[in-house]
């Protein structure tokens, strides 16, 4: 059984660009269906477990932000007396 599906035109440009990577990789010609049921098949499950984490009270995010912001301005120092900027 076939159904028509309405997407814009910038959905099926993605569509198809996906479905060309699938045609490279198994070497033969696949359709726009084949390549729906390649995303479903292979979409990635949603784990709101790491999204709490990850928006959670920090472990040692303060101790290497810090060493992050320090050696950007040491970046940022070279630059300016390397290229005046």
């Amino acid at each position: 059984m076939t159904t028509t599906v309405s997407i814009t035109e910038e959905v099926r440009e993605k569509l198809t660009k996906i479905a060309a990577d699938i045609q490279k990789e198994k070497g033969r010609r696949v359709d726009l269906n084949e390549a729906i049921e390649y995303l479903i098949d292979n979409r990635r499950e949603r784990r709101p477990d790491l999204l709490e984490k990850a928006l959670g009270p920090p472990g040692h995010f303060d101790s290497d932000y810090k060493l992050l912001i320090n050696e950007r301005r040491k970046d940022e120092l070279r630059a300016k007396r390397r290229y005046g900027v």
